[in-house]
């Protein structure tokens, strides 16, 4: 309440947030929420809710965020720079100026993209520009109240944990209003403090994509509707289409330019059928091989792929095998596949992902959830001199990479290779959906499913430790009939299997794993960008119907296993 009344009496620059305050005066709930704790900053930086108080997304907080990074960059180092980037989402640009203004102030140069600009580009131009850090402003696939500040390292990574910890210890040390510097965003772009980032930026950018082509035959034939849900790919991911010869392009009309209301899709994520329903409507008129959708940051990518008249959403999953089998299978035909090859993905991404990688001779390595993760196991074989070992990356949550000329996922990247593939196909005369059942006809019958489990404001928070701590402590003996095989805690580093109990190499994370006895898994975490509980189930039968009734199972047995009602 002491807070909640000094920004009251603030005279604040905004007048969106005294308007906010002043209507929540006699509404102790909503007042706690907004002031209960400083919103959190960590590896991905800062993501909430947009509005007023210490933990929502307003221009206080990311001046206050960002004069702590202004302050740690110039501890370590003379002159420093950073680049940044903003997505369409309601204030990216307002948020990214004051980030400027506030950088410049405190002598730190800044080179700051003049539109609407994908996340990997910012990963991009960090490393083109030679920048110390970058910032970007987006809450990439998150619902339309979300907005969020993206803080990469020198090498276009997230920052590390230690970045993250040493930047947040300086932002700890500040007054929200007393201590952060800020000049004229406008003034500082006249006195050269921040320079305007030039087209030949993202030229070079969609140069190295090209470079990532599986091969160069033009994309002759193919049909593709895009939707970049009215957020930032329109660009960069029909130029791409374009430089590699999609015979035809429909961008979905209500979805085609920036509008961070996101009017006709609330939940912008490609994940989920309902922010496709107006690419799915169009492809009925249009009839395409394939849908392709982009996140509003454009880095994650999800399709649609028509299979007997109907069309089939493929899951992040399927793609990430489709690609990987994809890329070594056409790199392999053409003699281009690198001596002891490496891909990289996730601890809760598919395990079909194994058996593939093996039958190419292609060393696969698991890292914790998080694209930067993948981006430290591409940075690591670059400083080992075997940066071309890298052949391909991938998250289940809709994200991929083929090549280091970045350090985060790229749906630029991804659009490219998923039409590449679908071409390939085309002339073998198999749709993706086909391609999938083969690979599952040879590689065994992997199934995956995803459940979010929310938990809003202060007690949601109290209720997902709960919830953590108590399955930590009384870990489950068996899950929906079949007994627990093994278990990992990532937070405490060790794993145990049956009396053996060994350390995880991985960095330490709030991350619980099950493996039962049935070749089943159930992964638990929560989320480090919105407040949900997600949980990873597995399975593998010898049949689809058979995976598919343990996926069932599996997910019966969740609620229960978390302690809470269906």
């Amino acid at each position: 309440m002491t807070e909640y009344e000094r920004w009251l009496r603030a005279e604040l620059d905004d007048p969106d947030l005294t308007r906010e305050l002043r209507s929540i005066r006699n509404r102790p709930d909503e007042i706690n929420d907004r002031f209960y704790r400083n919103l959190a900053f960590g590896t991905g930086g800062l993501r909430g809710v947009i509005g007023a108080g210490t933990n929502r997304m307003n221009v206080y907080t990311v001046r206050k965020a960002t004069q702590g990074l202004a302050n740690y960059l110039k501890a370590r180092g003379k002159d420093p720079s950073v680049a940044i980037a903003y997505d369409s989402r309601i204030k990216s640009d307002l948020f990214a100026k004051q980030a400027a203004a506030v950088l410049a102030a405190n002598g730190v140069r800044v080179h700051i993209y003049p539109w609407l600009s994908p996340t990997p580009t910012l990963s991009w131009a960090v490393r083109y520009l030679k920048c110390d850090a970058g910032i970007c402003v987006t809450a990439s696939h998150n619902p339309a109240k979300y907005n969020g500040y993206k803080v990469y390292g020198p090498d276009g990574c997230q920052i590390t944990l230690k970045m993250a910890d040493d930047v947040l210890a300086e932002i700890d040390k500040l007054d929200i209003f007393r201590d952060v510097k800020r000049t004229d965003f406008e003034e500082a772009v006249r006195s050269g403090k921040v320079s305007t980032i030039k087209d030949e930026v993202i030229d070079r950018f969609l140069d190295e994509v090209m470079k990532q082509r599986v091969f160069t035959k033009p994309c002759a034939g193919l049909k593709v509707v895009y939707t970049p849900l009215n957020g930032t790919g329109r660009v960069c991911v029909t130029r791409i289409l374009k430089m590699i010869g999609v015979g035809e392009v429909t961008v979905v009309p209500e979805q085609e330019f920036p509008d961070g209301n996101f009017p006709t899709c609330p939940f912008p994520n490609p994940e989920i059928r309902e922010a496709l329903q107006k690419g799915l409507e169009l492809c009925e008129k249009v009839r395409p091989d394939l849908l392709l959708a982009t996140d509003p940051d454009c880095d994650r990518c999800g399709i649609a792929v028509r299979q007997n008249g109907e069309y089939r959403l493929m899951t992040g999953n399927e793609v990430g095998v489709l690609l990987l089998d994809f890329i070594a299978r056409a790199r392999k035909e053409q003699g281009t596949l690198p001596e002891k090859p490496v891909a990289v993905t996730t601890i809760v991404s598919t395990d079909m992902a194994t058996p593939v990688a093996e039958h190419y001779g292609i060393e696969l390595r698991r890292v914790l959830t998080g694209f930067k993760y993948i981006g430290d196991q591409i940075t690591e074989l670059e400083q080992q001199g075997g940066a071309d070992r890298y052949v391909f990356g991938f998250e289940e949550s809709y994200g991929y990479l083929s090549g280091g000329y970045v350090r985060d996922k790229d749906a630029v990247d991804a659009g490219m290779l998923i039409c590449q593939m679908a071409h390939y196909y085309r002339e073998k005369g198999m749709t993706l959906v086909d391609a999938m059942e083969a690979l599952y006809k040879q590689y065994g019958f992997y199934e995956n499913e995803l459940l979010n489990f929310g938990f809003e404001g202060e007690d949601g928070m109290i209720r997902m430790s709960g919830i953590m701590d108590a399955l930590r402590k009384n870990p489950p003996a068996e899950i929906a009939g079949a007994k627990v095989a093994g278990w990992s805690d990532y937070q405490a580093s060790s794993r145990r299997d049956g009396e053996k109990t060994s350390e995880i190499s991985l960095p330490k994370s709030n991350v619980l794993e099950f493996r039962l006895a049935n070749g089943g898994k159930v992964i638990v975490r929560p989320s480090g960008t919105e407040p949900k509980i997600k949980v990873y189930l597995s399975a593998k039968g010898a049949d689809k119907k058979e995976s598919l009734t343990e996926i069932g199972k599996l997910h019966k047995a969740v609620p229960a296993l978390l302690g809470i009602e269906k």
